[in-house]
């Protein structure tokens, strides 16, 4: 190991080390590995199909689930318990579930994973059952855990005769701490051909350039290409022992990010408006009033004279009530006006969320908007 090839890579290390030290004082960067993920380390989802027992009377009613009892009948014969045909178990303490799991990168066999437990019948709760034996599959049909344990619900649910029901939380689901243990590994190429692929959380090509730059910094000019707005590659050992002290060292490395472009983000949902702290706007002069319509329907009785031949009838009558404030406000917005200018002006004229929204979007057509407006 004491060849000029190892020496080498050692001073890059300790050169990236150094690196990343000095540039941990700096107030707007941000850790290589908060900003990029490394190409090849990822998590795989894990599913699965199982039954929960020992239910308090809340499991699957079986003439509405019948693959429940399917499931307990296949079960119970490979452990030597034939039922015979013309029998229909009626089970009131099990349920069928759906087990799922997220095996992280580099699971080794034997490790514990937690689980997490849904029901996919009608049972009422799970509260209080054991999850069986359950193989957990990946998209490839592999098994690559195997999952069982008690219980752990924080919902629950109680009913009354009349059909009445008080429910917290939901019942019908809940989890297994390290209620499966891991079977198969899942291979990697990470780092294998010499490269270090990082990709940003948040393609940007600033960001990307950033960080290039950072790198070839410290490690020497051509060590780092940024490939796209989200890929940058970096050159690294071959050695995994090496690789491995090379990548920790190389996510501590700090990036100022590049800004955020204007957004206005608006959530047509729930009346939600955020404003990105680049929005600019032009010169625009606005006014927001209120216009209120009101209808009212009522019946009016008309009762016909006495001793007379009429009948009585229902005559129904509407009555219309437009309103508009006398104190809309108009306000007007100078040249490049930040955010803290733009919300200070809103709430001056007191406009609802729904009401922001409707003035953005008169600005946005105007063209005295200079953001991007996203509604969701």
């Amino acid at each position: 190991m004491g060849t000029p090839r190892f020496h080498a890579l050692a001073r890059r290390i300790g050169a990236l080390l150094l690196g990343a030290l000095m540039l941990a004082g700096s107030a707007q960067a941000e850790r290589v590995k908060d900003l990029a993920t490394v190409a090849g380390v990822r998590s795989n989802q894990l599913v699965g199909y199982g039954l929960v027992v020992g239910l308090d009377g809340t499991g699957d009613q079986t003439t509405q689930a019948p693959f429940t009892v399917q499931s307990i009948v296949n079960m119970l014969a490979k452990f030597g318990v034939t039922i015979p045909s013309n029998v229909n178990p009626q089970l009131k303490n099990v349920a069928a579930v759906t087990v799922t799991a997220e095996l992280p990168a580099f699971a080794k066999a034997g490790q514990t994973l937690d689980v997490t437990v849904a029901s996919i019948g009608n049972a009422s709760s799970l509260r209080g059952g054991a999850l069986l034996m359950t193989p957990l599959r990946g998209a490839d049909g592999e098994v690559y855990a195997m999952a069982q344990g008690s219980m752990i619900v924080s919902g629950f649910g109680i009913s009354g005769k009349d059909g009445s029901r008080v429910s917290v939380n939901v019942p019908s689901s809940g989890r297994v701490p390290n209620g499966a243990t891991v079977e198969r590994e899942v291979g990697t190429h990470f780092g294998a051909d010499g490269f270090v692929m990082l990709n940003l959380n948040t393609p940007d090509f600033t960001t990307a350039a950033r960080l290039s730059t950072a790198v070839d910094k410290m490690l020497g000019d051509g060590t780092a290409q940024a490939i796209d707005a989200v890929t940058v590659r970096v050159k690294g050992p071959v050695d995994a022992a090496q690789r491995v002290a090379f990548v920790g060292a190389l996510q501590e490395l700090e990036v100022e990010p590049g800004d955020a472009p204007a957004r206005v983000i608006i959530n047509s949902r729930t009346g939600t408006v955020v404003i990105g702290s680049h929005v600019r706007v032009m010169p625009a002069a606005v006014a927001h009033g209120s216009l209120s319509v009101t209808i009212t329907e009522r019946t009016d009785v008309s009762q016909p004279k006495p001793f007379s031949s009429g009948t009585t009838v229902a005559a129904p009558h509407s009555e219309i009530t437009i309103s508009q404030p006398s104190d809309a406000r108009m306000f007007l917005f100078n040249a490049g006006v930040d955010l803290e200018e733009i919300v200070r002006a809103v709430n001056q004229v007191g406009a609802a969320p729904g009401d922001l929204v409707a003035i953005l979007e008169a600005l946005q057509q105007a063209g005295a908007l200079h953001a991007q407006l996203i509604v969701i």
